[in-house]
């Protein structure tokens, strides 16, 4: 019988530095490249910090010091087992900016990362420079859309319903070596995509990432939470929380075949960005614009930056 992977085969060797930072009481794994103001880079689901493997050299070399966290739960950061909830990531994050010691930071979210970057945006406005969101509408635009779209952006997140289970979406996310994860980056992405020669390193990282003890059953619990919460008075305290337009610049970028997402949910996220905010959307690719069309993507987000 095969031993699960150990953690630290996520620190995926490269031009990047990997280390670890404390912070809102928890160990996290970073790996970070170049000098400048800081941008953090918050991965999402079921992926870990290599995503962001084409922006963390890009943004170094455009003078940037970019980070790349494994978030709570994942890869080689801390997997305890609570924490999952809004309040807590964006302590995560907000206390992940200070103890690298920035005034503040540009965050770069993808999906849950993507959502977490406005969280914390709206909750710690002080430490938030900009805030870019891939593939990721404002949590309460999300909330909206599935509530009145229910055949649309409801059916797209049928996973989030299904991962409500106990026990059984953990088996079916590390059965068979992390199958299902495959299955996800196949059936998210755009049909270039799955056919690029890098592609099956990616199907191999991350179904070997989701392995690593502890990270299916913390992955799912940012499901959990998110679902469980809408009947709950922490749920409601989250929505006042995020309630409010951001401060800080927004750039939104968004796949146009992206199934998960749809980009009209995305577009109906105007009223919670800051001014001198943006929309791009990316054609002929779906929910992973970073790591499908990675040049102009980061175009795009250096740009954004550039222009601040």
């Amino acid at each position: 019988m095969r031993l699960p992977p150990d953690p630290s085969t996520t620190r995926v060797p490269g031009p990047w530095a990997h280390r670890d930072v404390s912070a809102n009481g928890i160990r996290l794994h970073v790996a970070e490249l170049g000098d400048g103001p800081l941008v953090l880079l918050l991965h999402g689901f079921p992926q870990f910090w290599w995503a962001w493997r084409h922006q963390l050299t890009a943004l170094a070399a455009a003078g940037y010091r970019a980070v790349a966290v494994d978030l709570r739960g994942y890869g080689d950061s801390d997997k305890p087992p609570r924490g999952y909830d809004g309040f807590t990531l964006a302590g995560d994050v907000a206390g992940l900016v200070k103890a690298l010691g920035a005034p503040r930071a540009h965050l770069v979210g993808h999906a849950w990362g993507g959502m977490l970057a406005w969280t914390v945006g709206a909750m710690h406005p002080r430490l938030v420079h900009s805030v870019t969101a891939i593939s990721a509408p404002h949590p309460l635009a999300l909330r909206r859309a599935v509530r009145k779209d229910p055949r649309g952006q409801g059916k797209a997140l049928g996973h989030l319903f299904r991962f409500q289970l106990p026990v059984y979406p953990e088996r079916k996310l590390t059965a068979d070596d992390g199958a299902a994860v495959e299955a996800l980056l196949r059936e998210w992405s755009g049909p270039k995509w799955t056919v690029a020669p890098e592609f099956d390193e990616v199907v191999r990282r991350n179904r070997e990432a989701v392995l690593v003890p502890g990270v299916a059953h913390s992955a799912l619990e940012y499901y959990r939470w998110a679902v469980r919460s809408l009947l709950r008075s922490d749920g409601r305290r989250f929505a006042e929380a995020v309630s409010q337009r951001l401060t800080a610049p927004v750039l939104q970028l968004h796949g146009a075949l992206d199934p998960v997402m749809l980009a009209r949910t995305a577009l109906d996220s105007a009223d919670w960005r800051g001014p001198g905010s943006v929309y791009r959307c990316v054609q002929e690719v779906g929910h992973f614009p970073h790591q499908e069309a990675p040049q102009t993507t980061t175009g795009m987000i250096t740009d954004f930056l550039a222009g601040l």
